[in-house]
């Protein structure tokens, strides 16, 4: 599978975990791509945590505008209904677990739920955001990230970055499966058919439990 293909495996999958309703936050990369794949009669609300909620559609090189961005810098667009207040009013719908659900990508993630997606040591970076406040206020935290990087596993033992926050991630979507974080450890729920449970083993450094009743990936 080339890269875009295997974005919009997980981006596909990513799409169903949401309600008709939901209050979404989207973190910066692949999870933007989500709300293309969202099923029919499926309507979400998506908010960023610089200040709006109503975000429509990514906007076309003509339709951008300085004014509305995201928190990652890239441009939007608001629906007719949109809102829009200071960061302040934003963090406390954040940290009043008024988002339903956030999807996020990963430089590591480990068997307790760990997250570590803001920094790696020595490289500049321009801070955490609101990562650390979205993982730990949210009702349900998913990550949408590719299963390895450079051919090496990112779903750990135990991370070894800085941590985002502890024991917050709920479930996992990479191109090879889905993955459940439970209090005795990963559990492998959904394969994508192109893979056997041994070759998503051997991908991830973290032991995984195959569900009794494991299912092929949703699309």
């Amino acid at each position: 599978m080339d890269k875009n293909e295997i974005r919009e495996i997980i981006a596909r999958r990513a799409a169903l975990e949401l309600n008709d309703g939901d209050v979404v936050n989207l973190g910066i990369g692949l999870p933007t791509m989500i709300p293309s794949f969202l099923p029919e009669g499926i309507h979400v609300i998506l908010q960023t945590e610089n200040g709006a909620m109503g975000l429509g559609p990514t906007p076309t090189p003509e339709q951008e505008d300085y004014d509305l961005i995201n928190a990652g810098g890239g441009y939007i667009t608001l629906t007719p209904d949109a809102s829009t207040f200071d960061s302040a009013t934003s963090f406390g719908i954040i940290r009043g677990g008024h988002v339903d659900a956030t999807f996020l990508g990963a430089f590591q993630v480990d068997e307790k739920g760990n997250l570590a997606n803001w920094i790696i040591p020595g490289r500049l970076t321009p801070g955490m955001g609101g990562a650390m406040d979205l993982i730990v206020g949210a009702k349900k935290v998913v990550l949408a990230m590719e299963h390895t990087q450079k051919g090496k596993p990112k779903i750990l033992k135990e991370c070894t970055l800085p941590l985002t926050a502890a024991g917050q991630v709920n479930l996992i979507i990479t191109e090879m499966g889905v993955i459940k974080v439970t209090p005795k450890g990963l559990v492998l729920t959904e394969i994508n058919p192109e893979f056997t449970p041994e070759q998503v083993q051997e991908a991830t450094e973290a032991h995984l439990t195959i569900a009794e009743d494991l299912k092929p990936m949703k699309q």
